[in-house]
């Protein structure tokens, strides 16, 4: 296990929160601050088997807790003055927020409804929390990134897969089953690379999964989606018609989107993060011949600003919003 640690003495008399950011192949778990300051991390590989990835969790947190509470889990604050005020997990649906539940994730073979909520809350008597990873990152965004000020806001994931964040007058919007922000499983096209189980949905034209196969389909050659991004940034002729198509769809779909949702800002993670310039000019074209002239002037659209952070706040958000705290 490594840890990146900035030391205690940065949180003392300050509530301090712990995050959980389980993913497929790698678990992070930090230490922060109310202001989305991350103090410290522990880095480590998810266990193939579920029994021992929730025991490396439970330790990586008693580890934190007893570093900046003084004392161990459940028990009353020492001499470094800190207090753990909550503990926030992010993780890939599909999830029960409500429940605290884990429920059978496709990157997470084996973790068929885990309460992972009720074993944290147990073992460290704080309050705990769950958000599936999109909804994490909107709430980051919303509190301590592009999304600071806005009272409506979208987050796309744009990442290996497509997810959505809808903060809505200020407030996390879940749906009636938690499932809200579902936008990869969308339907774009008849036609088209395979994303969340469909050809022609949103996340097989704008993720690094679509963006792979929609050239893999086009051309006969797999490269990752990353690889598309670079040899379009190079001028290659046949990836910068992959990454034409993807902006027409990712384009389309914010427009319906401002429409729909009127939103202030729509934020963009990951692979619009690092090649924005790559979809910038089709996104604001298709934006400004399709949305209605009052909801395209009041909303802007932004890349994520937690850069590689954006992990770590995501699991402190989902404490700090649990606890009703929204940045405050």
């Amino acid at each position: 296990m490594k840890i990146d640690a900035a030391g205690s003495s940065a949180a003392k008399s300050n509530d301090i929160f712990i995050g959980v950011d389980i993913g497929g192949t790698k678990t992070a778990i930090c230490a922060g601050s109310k202001t989305g300051q991350v103090f410290e991390k522990n880095v480590f590989p998810t266990d193939k088997n579920p029994a021992t990835a929730q025991d490396n969790i439970l330790s990586a947190c008693n580890f934190l807790f007893e570093k900046y509470t003084g004392t161990a889990a459940g028990g009353n604050p020492g001499n470094s003055g800190g207090k753990i005020a909550a503990i926030g997990v992010s993780c890939g649906g599909p999830l029960d927020a409500g429940l605290g539940i884990i429920q059978s994730p496709p990157n997470l073979p084996g973790w068929d409804n885990v309460p992972i909520v009720e074993m944290l809350r147990r073992r460290f008597s704080v309050p705990a929390f769950i958000e599936n990873d999109a909804n994490a990152c909107a709430l980051a965004e919303y509190l301590y990134g592009a999304g600071r000020g806005c009272a409506n806001m979208v987050f796309l994931t744009f990442g290996t897969g497509l997810g959505a964040g809808l903060i809505l007058d200020g407030k996390l919007y879940r749906g009636s089953s938690g499932l809200a922000g579902e936008a990869g499983h969308i339907r774009m096209s008849k036609d088209g690379p395979a994303g969340y189980g469909k050809h022609g949905a949103l996340e097989g034209w704008c993720s690094g999964g679509g963006l792979s196969e929609a050239y893999n389909d086009t051309f006969g050659e797999r490269i990752s989606g990353g690889e598309v991004c670079i040899r379009a940034e190079g001028g290659d002729a046949k990836a910068l018609k992959i990454i034409e198509k993807s902006a027409q769809m990712l384009g389309y779909f914010l427009a319906a989107v401002i429409d729909f949702i009127n939103p202030d800002r729509i934020i963009i993670g990951s692979i619009f993060v690092r090649s924005e310039k790559l979809f910038r000019a089709c996104l604001e074209k298709i934006i400004a011949a399709e949305c209605l002239p009052q909801t395209a002037a009041v909303c802007k659209v932004l890349p994520a600003a937690l850069g590689e952070n954006l992990g770590d706040v995501a699991a402190l958000s989902a404490a700090a919003n649990g606890i009703g705290f929204l940045g405050k």
